[in-house]
This record gives C-alpha cells, structure tokens and sequence, in this order.
C-alpha cells in the first residue's frame, strides 16, 4: 500500500502518479485522509471505469468539492436525469449550432480580441486567452457583457479557480474562502440575470431564456437552482479548459518554428481557396484544418488539463486478479497515460505529426483530453472550434513571440506559469 497523502499530494499530483506507477505498477492502493483509494494509470482499465458509469462506477467528489461546486451541479447528478441536463447544454453547442451559428459568431469575437491585443502590444497570455473565452461564453450562455456591467464576473470566476484545489478551511483570508467568496458573487450575477430574464426587461435571446423555459413547462424535471448552477459550470469550465490550452498552445508554437510553418501553410491555402476575401471561417474550411487539429491534439495530449477523474466503486469490481470492493474510490489518471513512453514515442517531445492518419477527432482509451463514457465533455467540439479560429487568425493576420514564460508548473487545475506567459503581438500590415 502506497503512502498516505492529503491535499498537498496535488500540488505534485503528476509526479506522485508516475512515482506510483513506477514503484507499484499501472494500478496501486493508497489513501486520501484515511480512505482507500485505487490509482489507475492503466489505460484498459481506465476506459472500462468511464464506460461503465452508472453500473460498476459512480461519479463522487469530496465533501468540501460539492460545497465549492454547488450540491445541484451537473456534476452531482446521475442516470437519466444527468443525460437529460447534458442534453440541454448540447443543444446550445451541438455539432448542428456550431456549424449553422456559432462559428460565425466565435469567428467575429475572435478577431475583436486579437485586434485589441496588438493594440496593446504586450500582454499575459493567460490572461488575454481568459478573457477572449470567458467573454463570448459569458454573452453566449447569459447575455453578459463585462463592459457594461459593475458587477465583474470575470474576477469572481477568477477567485473561484484560484482557491478550487486548497484545504477546506473557510476563514477570511484562505484560498478555500475566496473560492466560496468567487461562487457566490458569481452566483448572484447569473441569479439577476435570470430575474431581469423573468421580468422581460431583457429582450435578448441566450441560453438562459431556453432554460427558462424549459423551467415553466407543466412537466418540468428542472428547477432553477439547478439551471444556474449550469450556467455556472458551463462557462466555468469552458473559459478555464480553452484558455490553458490555447496558452500551453503559444508556449509551444513559440518554440517550433517547423511546426508553426506547417500551420501557417495549411491557413494560408485556406485563404487562397476562399472565394470571398475577408469572409469569416466555414464550417467546410474548418473541417479542413487537418494539420490544426493534429496541433489542437497534441497540445491537450501534453497540457493534460485534468490529472484525476474520482469515481465511487458501487459494487465489487474485479481487475487484473485483485478485488476492489464496493464503497472503495477509484481515480483515474488520463494525464499519466499521455505521457506513457509505451503509448506515445519520446511523450513529452511536442510532435504534432504523431497525431497522422490518427483519428482526430474521437477520444480513445489512450486519449481522453475530454473525459470519457456517459461523463464525455459535451464542450468538446464548440472547444475545439474556438481553438481552431483563434490559431487561424493568430497565424495568418498577426506577428508574435513569447517573451518569457518558460517556468511553469502543474496545478490540479491545469498547467500555470508563475511569471506569466507574456507575448508581443502587431497586425500585419
């Protein structure tokens, strides 16, 4: 049995995780303040927990989690009506929408960032990704503009990453304080959004106003309490994930210049088969992006967003001749797996041309940049989409380089540069 560990064990989470599977092989025991927990870094094994949610394995998070993240998020859910709150969000960035209207509408907003980031010439990377992803999820999903509001949003959802992973210890002053602090003043926006939506005095048509609806029908399995929390998660995980992942992106196409030739190419034929100069991107060109999505894949391979993924054992499971019995927890480590020599060649090389002739765009056992099973990321598609925008502006209309940003550490919320990860960006004329 592999050593005790407690809330500092995830400040080194992917270490622990490879000294783990060094010393006791792909699957080993260990316990979180006194609990017994399976790690798995095996990725057959890993792929069965996912499929078999809801029957041997059940989604669980810790006590002070829950508190953080609301008792009625989608995440606390299961079964049928875990689907049918997926399903929902789905409708909002199904492949359908984002081919008919979001990508138009990611492609307008995109362009309005990058342009206000070479006005400024320098900037956090970070940040500026943040912000760029939080603003259209935010007026997508609420109707909200930063601008035109007191109450920011964005720093509240800021507090709450800051202090997500912290011992629970809730006194002014503490991660785990401001983190509430951040959910409840972000909670109470998105609460006056739906009043103001309620009262018709917003005339505008967003994701809320078909929850909204859905919440008045005679039917209704929905509540509202449940709907913000929705609202909330969405964006949350949306402006987190795709900021650090178009961040770890610019690290990377920083320092490859053959890759970000390849890249340039492939956008720059894009713009001389285009038919009407300066239109936005089509659905039939971003499924064209091959060397793009190779690129997209690759950087979620390495930036390995998600280090653990707990699920409850329910009932007894059988794996490899051991016994792991029911009440147990299991975590699953996707992150240990993309970094596997015996998976990937050289696996912590950036080297988008492993991804040729590959599937690129369903996970696999050996791929789950977005979860797996019933829990798969409904987010996946409109995330990549966003991504695929932003780099084809980012190459074809601006000059750019990192600056500094080559310290960085793994956090249990993503990948973090200290310093910053800061950029000089000019449009070219």
């Amino acid at each position: 049995m592999a050593y005790p560990f407690f809330f500092f064990f995830l400040s080194f989470v992917s270490f622990f995780f490879s000294l783990g599977n060094f010393r006791y092989g792909p699957i080993f025991r260990t316990s979180i303040v006194g609990q017994p927990v399976v790690v798995s870094t095996d990725a057959d094994f890993n792929f069965r927990v996912f499929q078999q949610e809801g029957n041997a394995f059940q989604i669980w998070y810790t006590e002070s989690l829950f508190q953080i993240i609301g008792k009625q998020s989608v995440l606390a859910h299961h079964g049928g009506f875990h689907k049918y709150l997926k399903s929902l969000t789905f409708k909002l960035v199904s492949p359908e929408a984002l081919r008919e209207k979001l990508i138009y509408e990611m492609d307008a907003s995109t362009q309005e960032s990058l342009s206000s980031w070479s006005k400024l010439g320098k900037l956090d990377a970070k940040d500026g990704t943040s912000e760029l992803v939080f603003k259209y999820a935010a007026k997508k999903m609420l109707g909200y503009e930063e601008s035109k509001d007191q109450q920011k949003l964005r720093d509240s959802y800021k507090a709450f990453m800051d202090g997500l992973i912290s011992f629970p210890l809730n006194i002014p002053g503490t991660p785990f304080h401001a983190c509430l602090q951040g959910r409840k003043k972000a909670m109470k926006v998105i609460h006056d959004i739906f009043e103001k939506k309620r009262s018709g005095n917003d005339t505008s048509k967003d994701f809320v106003d078909h929850l909204l609806e859905q919440i008045e029908k005679e039917d209704t399995i929905l509540n509202e309490e449940i709907a913000r929390d929705l609202v909330f998660l969405f964006v949350l995980c949306n402006s987190s994930h795709t900021s650090t992942a178009l961040t770890v992106a610019l690290r990377y196409l920083d320092g490859h210049p053959r890759v970000m030739a390849e890249l340039k190419r492939e956008h720059e034929n894009i713009l001389q088969m285009r038919e009407t100069e300066g239109s936005a991107i089509s659905w039939k060109e971003y499924k064209s992006m091959t060397f793009t999505h190779m690129v997209i894949n690759e950087t979620l391979r390495l930036a390995n967003i998600t280090p653990g993924i707990l699920r409850k054992v329910v009932k007894e499971v059988e794996v490899k001749g051991y016994t792991i019995p029911a009440g147990w927890t299991v975590m699953v480590c996707p992150s240990t797996v993309h970094l596997d020599p015996n998976v990937y060649e050289n696996p912590h090389e950036f080297n988008p041309w492993r991804w040729e002739g590959k599937e690129l765009h369903m996970g696999s056992k050996n791929f789950m940049a977005f979860a797996g099973g019933t829990r798969l990321c409904v987010g996946a598609d409109y995330a990549k989409v966003q991504m695929s925008i932003f780099l084809h502006y980012l190459v074809t209309k601006y000059t750019w380089r990192v600056t500094n940003g080559v310290e960085r550490i793994r956090t249990p919320t993503g990948i973090c540069y200290p310093k910053g990860l800061h950029m000089e960006i000019s449009e070219n004329k």
